[in-house]
């Protein structure tokens, strides 16, 4: 596997935009020569087959990455979150009082 394939887990955001770029890149040079091989370019034929070798790692490298940088988005969200939700505890609230239900008479049960 190319080194610039390797997932690189502390870049965050800019790895996953340099590796979106290459899989737009990759798909774009994919589809010309898919153009060319259906109208029987063989050498297109055969880079369009290589070319969806390397679209297959490129994706599976993205969707790492997207994984990865959507849980790092939603732990800084939780901090926001939970930031606010303690600051909203903080604020005094007004008790209620805890009222016990009627109790319903009781039939008188014959003998």
């Amino acid at each position: 596997m190319c080194n610039h394939l390797q997932p690189q887990l502390g870049d965050g955001f800019m790895a996953l935009k340099e590796t979106t770029s290459q899989l737009q890149a990759l798909l774009d040079g994919v589809t010309k020569d898919l153009e060319k091989g259906a109208r029987g370019n063989k050498a297109a034929a055969q880079r369009v087959r290589t070319g969806t070798v390397k679209l297959e790692k490129i994706a599976k490298l993205y969707r790492k990455q997207s994984v990865a940088n959507e849980k790092v988005a939603r732990t800084k969200k939780e901090v926001t979150t939970d930031a606010t939700i303690k600051a909203a505890k903080a604020k005094p609230a007004t008790k209620k009082k805890k009222v016990a239900p009627k109790k319903s008479p009781r039939k008188a049960t014959r003998k």
